[in-house]
């Protein structure tokens, strides 16, 4: 964990954003631990430069959060598209494939437009971009591995599905100077 925390760390000070998949393991990370973790050892410090993403579905209303997705409502920063994401696959193939591993990639995508786009935009700017534009889910949804619903903020800190068109809007009024984070 020391060294993985000297590497978020030296990621910060270059100005990268590290975007990680949640995990597969319908895990409450409030209570079951998963490494790698945003949270810095034995300090009560979390890398800003980190986003969590959790997998949502292409469903609707309970059924918006992927079964298998792991949450957290102060350890999973955004939920994205994970289900049924069409994939590379070896051997010139494509597939359909479900994942967080296929939500973290969403993110990732709305992460380099930002920086396309706005390239003075910092990591840590572009991630509370990403935060404040995904669009809030209000009904209730499925806590994932059970049939028990609650409202998406219960499985995660921005309760809400990440949007591109919305960030990049964001970014642009960030980057002008109009709205400040």
């Amino acid at each position: 964990k020391k060294q993985v925390d000297e590497a978020v760390k030296y990621a910060l000070s270059k100005d990268v954003l590290l975007i990680h998949a949640a995990g597969n393991d319908h895990k409450n990370l409030a209570v079951e631990k998963d490494f790698p973790t945003a949270k810095f050892e034995g300090v009560d410090y979390t890398a800003p430069n980190w986003i969590e993403v959790g997998a949502s579905s292409w469903e609707k209303g309970k059924k918006l959060t992927a079964n298998f997705s792991n949450y957290g409502k102060e350890q999973v920063d955004v939920f994205a598209p994970g289900v049924d994401i069409y994939s590379t696959m070896p051997g010139n193939e494509y597939a359909p494939m479900s994942g967080t591993s296929m939500a973290a990639p969403v993110v990732s995508g709305v992460a380099a437009l930002i920086r396309s786009q706005y390239p003075q935009l910092t990591a840590v700017q572009v991630k509370a971009i990403i935060e404040r534009s995904a669009i809030p889910y209000n009904k209730k949804v499925r806590i994932p591995g059970t049939k028990k619903k609650v409202k998406l903020k219960e499985l995660c800190k921005t309760g809400a599905v990440v949007n591109a068109y919305e960030a990049l809007k964001l970014a642009g009024q960030v980057a002008s100077g109009t709205v400040t984070l």
